[in-house]
């Protein structure tokens, strides 16, 4: 068997999987608040594991890229590394059934890549076209999916089921990730890494405190992650989120998708 298909198939039974430990937490859970982590014990675990991995290779090796690389040239890269996920984005529109965004993406997409310079400046921001910042875990949320338990990945970092279910999705259904002329195939992997680097390397002091400096690095990265994923999901439902999460940038004037220079790793709750 084509070992495309195996993974065809690996991949359709981690989606059952997932969808079915989603179905177990109560669905207004996230509504109020609460944390669902079942699997507590091997998350810690793999928390441990991630942690060894920043402090002897991720950590060290993004501090040297943002020192040796200069800062337009990150800045540059992070406009390459997202504007591959534009087509991914566009089509996780279609599924939600935003047919505008789905439009947005693309042709930011289009002039990005042309005027842009293969998506190295980001000319579609100055042509004031609306941004787009979606995945398949939103798929999944705007299709009524809880978001299962809490979810540590190896690598990875804090996720939930169905945020999990949207990393692998999103590795499959980008279009540009898998060309069959090398050494293009899986460009959009390695440019996540590289961008990944960079907001590491930039945001170096935060990140620290998180993992290095908290009495207990892993509920700390839990918490912040799940308060800023549901607020980002938040966005497009007001009504069932009102007076639970305020917007933390309404008295900055800042744009969070606009802003390269945003810090990815702030409690947007923190006051």
């Amino acid at each position: 068997m084509p070992s495309y298909i195996r993974l065809k198939h690996l991949f359709i039974f981690a989606i059952m999987t997932v969808l079915s430990a989603c179905a177990t937490q109560p669905q207004d859970a996230a509504a109020r608040g609460e944390i669902f982590d079942p699997y507590e014990g091997a998350n810690r675990g793999i928390h441990k594991f991630n942690l060894g991995v920043d402090r002897f290779l991720f950590r060290p090796a993004s501090k040297g890229y943002v020192k040796i690389v200069p800062d337009p040239m990150v800045t540059s890269f992070n406009h390459f590394a997202e504007n591959l996920t534009m087509p991914g984005q566009a089509l996780d529109y279609l599924l939600q059934g935003n047919l505008k965004q789905s439009g947005n993406a693309l042709l930011r997409f289009l002039i990005n890549s042309t005027v842009g310079g293969f998506g190295l400046s980001a000319p579609a921001d100055e042509l004031n076209l609306p941004p787009v910042d979606t995945d398949f875990g939103e798929t999944l949320h705007v299709w009524g999916v809880s978001e299962g338990a809490y979810v540590e990945l190896p690598f990875y970092g804090p996720s939930t089921a169905r945020d999990a279910v949207g990393v692998v999705f999103n590795l499959f259904s980008n279009p540009i990730n898998f060309s069959p002329v090398r050494p293009v195939d899986n460009i959009g992997v390695y440019a996540e890494v590289v961008r990944r680097m960079g907001d590491r390397g930039r945001f170096s002091d935060t990140v620290d405190s998180i993992l290095y400096d908290s009495a207990d690095s892993y509920a700390q990265a839990r918490t912040i992650y799940l308060q800023n994923r549901r607020f980002e999901l938040a966005r497009d439902d007001e009504d069932a989120y009102l007076g639970l999460y305020d917007d933390p940038y309404a008295n900055t004037g800042t744009d969070p998708v606009r802003d390269p220079y945003l810090d990815p790793y702030e409690d947007p709750y923190a006051e």
